[in-house]
């Protein structure tokens, strides 16, 4: 699966991410672990709140098995 995130807006990217965490019905907590970073950015990338790292947004884009493609 491929998805363009610079396309998205934040808000986009967090429902992305929400939705995908849910299709693969792994909680906030266990979605942290897997991608090596703290549960509230999680939260945060869900809900569009703060700014992440490109580096944070790819380890958790590719736990999620997402292909991600910088650009057009």
């Amino acid at each position: 699966m491929t998805i363009v995130f610079i396309l998205m807006n934040k808000l986009e990217i967090g429902q992305s991410i929400r939705e995908r965490r849910r299709t693969l019905r792994i909680s906030q907590r266990r979605l942290a672990e897997l991608a090596g970073v703290a549960v509230h950015t999680i939260s945060n990338l869900e809900t569009g709140k703060g700014n992440c790292t490109v580096e944070t947004l790819l380890k958790v884009a590719q736990v999620l098995g997402y292909a991600v493609r910088v650009g057009t």
